[in-house]
């Protein structure tokens, strides 16, 4: 299930980036980067596509289909287990080596919960073993902080988008 959930969301991020790429060329540069406005904290189809739109806009150099990692909004009933199968499947792709030129973009109306995912799933990360890939972390600003100091070691570009 989770497979498929990366496959139709990159697919669907290529699709978009693919669009976001066109319009940037016909539009004046200053109105390129667009302005996105956080869904409420229990819309997870309109969090699910603000995930999505800020890492369009966050991709910077990086070439290849970003990694996206999301969580439920913690009112739904399985929010524990989406956590755990999230902080899972970002442990083991994390753990396999993330190349140069990628994208890991977390994000999450629960900021905090997120943050501790990330926490988990960069734990055991060797320093400056991931120079050239770009993290980006979407969330509350009281976040900013933990999540950029778990990241940084690991030699990433970290970049903090606050949800608002």
């Amino acid at each position: 299930m989770n497979t498929t959930m990366r496959a139709m969301l990159i697919a669907s991020l290529a699709l978009s980036f693919t669009a976001c790429k066109k319009e940037e060329a016909v539009a004046p540069a200053d109105q390129a980067q667009q302005a996105l406005v956080a869904p409420a904290k229990d819309d997870d189809a309109g969090w699910k596509k603000y995930l999505q739109a800020v890492a369009v806009q966050n991709m910077g150099n990086v070439t290849n289909s970003p990694f996206l990692y999301y969580l439920a909004p913690e009112s739904d009933p399985e929010f524990q287990a989406k956590f755990e199968r999230q902080t899972e499947s970002a442990t083991q792709a994390v753990a396999r080596g993330v190349q140069p030129g990628n994208m890991l973009a977390f994000g999450s109306s629960a900021s905090s919960k997120m943050a501790d995912m990330i926490g988990m799933v960069f734990k055991d990360v060797s320093a400056d073993s991931m120079k050239g890939v770009r993290v980006v972390f979407i969330g509350d600003a009281a976040d900013n902080a933990r999540v950029q100091s778990i990241v940084q070691p690991t030699g990433a570009e970290y970049v903090f988008v606050e949800a608002k």
